[in-house]
């Protein structure tokens, strides 16, 4: 297992370094994409939101289940939270920045859009390591098979994310299998047991990653999040995922089923 090391920041284009780097690897991180006052803003924005919907009984945001759980003392926390932007004018006008925007590109020849109302949205995925969590660590997984759950094929996008704790790389976080997007549908789709496997391999990475960076990884990439090592709020990993998506747009909103596969993950995240 290795550090990966990443001095690239992230303006209003792409250099072809970049772009040569994330065509190689298919991730890529982005140091100090947003201020430390925007950090607290958007965890701000995050708190508000899941003491509102803890307060309002909700359990699902359009269709997607909420994953709630325990903090070290007790006290009730959600530890998923998705279509988060469509509940706060600062998420939404995160989601058009520019430097986000053209992210898409990565994409080519297909064109890219990020998905605000698809899939799972803005998704705010809260880590905590405590006896009563939900939500301590994601076993191996890439992101292209719920393409298939919802019926069509799979294609190309990319998961970006938005890191708003500092996770050095001693204290787990998020791993990769780099060069694994360029891997067969038959790697892609049984190379590792979903979400069930969380052992460590030889080949993956993993980062330093500081408030305000930001990460990109293809879809097809093996990808995991190792638990920490530490307990209680020293664990907290809070991350903000919004996925960049090609193909046929498909919204959803309050009427939406939930996707088959949120049952299957929701018996294994922990």
């Amino acid at each position: 297992m290795n550090k990966w090391e990443s001095n690239f920041h992230l303006g209003e284009t792409l250099t072809q370094d970049q772009i040569e780097s994330f065509k190689k690897n298919g991730l890529i991180v982005f140091r100090n994409f947003i201020t430390a006052e925007k950090v607290t803003l958007y965890l701000e924005e995050i708190k508000r939101l899941e003491q509102t919907w803890i307060e309002e009984k909700r359990d699902k945001i359009n269709g997607i289940p909420l994953k709630f759980g325990k903090d070290e003392l007790g006290n009730t926390t959600i530890q998923r939270l998705s279509f988060t932007s469509l509940y706060s004018d600062a998420l939404h006008d995160l989601l058009n920045d520019t430097r986000l925007l053209q992210l898409s590109s990565l994409l080519a020849p297909y064109e890219g859009r990020i998905a605000e109302n698809e899939k799972d949205g803005l998704v705010v995925n809260n880590y905590l390591n405590t006896p009563n969590s939900s939500f301590t660590k994601m076993g191996w997984h890439t992101d292209s098979p719920r393409d298939l759950f919802l019926g069509q094929k799979i294609m190309p996008m990319l998961n970006v994310g938005i890191h708003l704790d500092e996770c050095l790389f001693e204290n787990g976080g998020l791993r990769v299998l780099p060069g694994t997007h360029h891997q067969s549908v038959l790697k892609l789709l049984f190379g590792k047991k979903y979400f069930i496997d969380n052992n460590d391999d030889q080949n993956e990475v993993g980062f330093d990653m500081h408030p305000g960076d930001l990460s990109v990884h293809d879809g097809r990439l093996w990808h995991r999040v190792k638990q920490s090592p530490k307990y209680g709020e020293e664990s907290r990993r809070r991350v903000m995922y919004v996925p960049i998506v090609t193909g046929k747009y498909k919204p959803k909103d309050d009427s939406s089923k939930t996707p088959f596969y949120h049952f299957f993950t929701s018996k294994v995240h922990k």
